[in-house]
């Protein structure tokens, strides 16, 4: 995986749910930031996010953690349809091929399942993380969470035959 060769990618078992929460929570707050406002921010990780429901948005799907040293620093979610949900790398582990890697994991179960197309919809963030992954823009779309717009982009994978 890159130059990290330290991390390895697992599935994630449903006692990962409270350490992806809080990675999540993270990683919005001090990556996302440079392109939400506080208020936006707060409304996508806030702070009284109720775990079993949190957990219970895993099951039934294709769920990969990223490990180092026994510690999550990423991890990704796709239904069994190929909705990539959730992908979400510590803001102390950017740039280091963690997303690419679990990326990669869940675009092969896709092909495994004969899933032909992968849908995201990419924070601004995001957006060209995915694009360098291969993924394409199918519209910019302005998204309500918790009575508060957000910008994202509806994106897709589709596997050259």
């Amino acid at each position: 995986m890159g130059a990290n060769r330290s991390v390895s990618i697992r599935a994630f078992v449903s006692s990962d749910s409270d350490e992806c929460l809080h990675l999540f929570r993270d990683t919005i707050h001090r990556v996302n930031l440079r392109d939400y406002s506080p208020e936006q921010i707060n409304a996508w990780a806030p702070p009284d996010v109720d775990l079993l429901t949190w957990a219970r948005r895993f099951e039934d799907r294709f769920a990969y953690v990223a490990c180092q040293a026994k510690i999550i620093v990423g991890f990704i979610d796709m239904t069994r349809l190929g909705h990539l949900d959730r992908l979400y790398v510590s803001a102390d582990h950017q740039r280091q091929g963690i997303a690419r890697g679990l990326v990669e994991r869940v675009l092969r179960d896709a092909e495994q399942q004969g899933c032909q197309c992968v849908r995201t919809e990419a924070s601004i963030t995001a957006k060209p993380f995915f694009e360098s992954m291969g993924f394409a823009v199918i519209k910019q779309q302005q998204v309500e969470c918790r009575g508060v717009m957000l910008t994202n982009f509806q994106m897709r994978f589709s596997r050259r035959a």
